[in-house]
């Protein structure tokens, strides 16, 4: 159908930004749930441009689905969307297979017409078990009960923060043909900071930003990083469940740029042997009105409530080191060799350290956990260090923060460590976290069991990343 005959929404960015931004402050203001439905329900009524609603939603390990529904449909059936769980990995059985979806208003975005298409909006979704209540699985729900709960009980709001790294590959499907071609083609090999004009990886950076800022990210900064190909796009910080949202809506941005341009971004964190691997430091605060990691007597300026909160992650370190590090390919990058940290110990400087406590001040006092890969479920990332740092024990060592223990570097450990914590079992329940350990299994139990000295094709092919249905059923 020729362009000219459409009437689809197509908003410039500067009006993008200024609407995402709104619907941002309300979110961090706690509008009253039925307030934000009711102005999201006129805005897709009166907005006759709109032809389609995205409802997202992630599954157990962390990879995110998306759904369009009619927007006429939507406004008639947006409290009755079901959905079959049976087909997402680690949801229901056959047997029990209805999920409904329900709609979080407020996690409500509109992107670029010239990167998502025109005419549609973004929403995220809540999945619903039967009864009505929370799906179990669904880490994102989990979360979002937590995080209301604390601020219901004690006033609490979980803060969040993440840099995360990534390589620019040359071809617009690299990770899927990687066991065609056996290797990454980088399309940059300058390093840190550099730039050239015209550079495809500097454009790439250049177009993300731009995409980033106008669906209302608040952009910090942006660069090259230390491995050739390499990126980071930094934004500021956000209440846990609008930031783990926001490190879903980044990885969907950066693939959707890459492809445009006929490249690929690639979240494996080591996919390439000998040069750094891709991070996702997550950085993280609890606040009442004022921040309660700040102490301006404290070690470090780091208050007792922040240490304590360091401890009991430092305490389940290798307890929940699955949930941070989730693929076989992810114990590569815990490689003292590259500012790995994979020592369970805190630092202001040493890069090593599975905790770093960076300078800050009254407002930007915080700690940031480095050991995160950025192929994590963002969920359970968030869940499994907010949960811990606040309800976890406390190990009777005397230097905690300079104990001599190390993360595992292979994923059959970490599973191991997963399956036998009881604070795991505190953390998912019994069923849940027997789903997730099995689907760490599975990938694993597809790959060779010594990681080598170069990247095997199965990490890359049943990578949860790199999700292949038919390749998964056929092994």
């Amino acid at each position: 159908m020729p362009s000219e005959l459409r009437d689809f929404l197509a908003l410039s960015y500067d009006e993008l930004e200024q609407l995402n931004l709104k619907a941002k402050e309300q979110r961090q203001n706690h509008v009253a749930a039925d307030k934000v439905r009711e102005d999201r329900l006129k805005y897709l009524s009166d907005e006759k441009r709109i032809k389609a609603v995205t409802v997202l939603f992630s599954d157990l390990e962390g990879r995110l689905h998306m759904l369009d529904y009619d927007k006429k449909f939507l406004l008639k059936s947006w409290d009755n969307l079901t959905f079959d769980g049976s087909s997402i990995r680690g949801f229901t059985a056959q047997r029990e297979s209805d999920l409904r979806l329900g709609i979080d208003w407020a996690a409500f975005y509109w992107a670029p017409a010239d990167v998502f298409g025109s005419g549609k909006v973004l929403v995220f979704g809540d999945v619903i078990d039967k009864s009505g209540e929370p799906y179990s699985a669904d880490i994102r729900g989990i979360l979002k009960k937590f995080a209301a709960e604390l601020h219901k009980e004690k006033g609490y709001t979980l803060n969040a923060a993440n840099e995360i790294e990534g390589f620019l590959f040359k071809g617009p499907d690299a990770e899927r043909r990687y066991h065609e071609t056996g290797e990454f083609e980088y399309v940059n090999t300058g390093g840190y900071y550099h730039s050239l004009p015209g550079d495809p990886l500097r454009t790439f950076i250049d177009t993300t930003a731009e995409v980033q800022r106008a669906m209302g990210f608040q952009n910090e900064k942006d660069h090259p990083e230390v491995a050739p190909s390499q990126f980071e796009i930094n934004y500021g910080y956000g209440e846990v469940v609008a930031a783990a949202d926001q490190i879903q809506l980044y990885k969907l941005i950066c693939r959707q740029v890459a492809t445009n341009m006929g490249l690929t971004a690639s979240f494996l964190p080591k996919p390439v042997v000998g040069v750094n691997g891709s991070g996702m430091h997550t950085n993280v605060s609890v606040s009442n009105g004022k921040n309660l990691f700040w102490d301006p007597k404290g070690e470090e300026k780091l208050s007792k409530a922040g240490w304590a909160f360091l401890d009991r992650i430092l305490t389940h370190g290798n307890d929940i080191c699955l949930m941070l590090n989730a693929s076989v390919n992810a114990y590569r990058r815990l490689d003292p060799h590259f500012e790995a940290p994979n020592q369970i110990k805190a630092s202001p400087v040493d890069r090593g350290s599975m905790i770093r406590i960076p300078i800050g001040n009254e407002k930007s006092m915080r700690v940031e956990v480095r050991s995160v890969s950025p192929d994590a479920n963002p969920y359970l990332v968030m869940y499994s260090i907010f949960k811990t740092g606040l309800d976890g024990e406390t190990a009777e060592i005397k230097n905690l923060r300079q104990a001599e223990r190390y993360l595992p570097d292979n994923i059959y450990d970490a599973i191991a460590n997963f399956r036998e914590a009881k604070w795991t079992t505190e953390l998912l329940g019994e069923d849940v976290k027997g789903r997730y350990a099995d689907l760490k299994q599975a990938a694993a139990d597809r790959c060779p069991r010594l990681l080598g000295t170069f990247v095997k094709v199965p990490e890359v092919q049943y990578h949860h990343d790199v999700y292949n249905q038919f390749l998964w059923n056929r092994f």
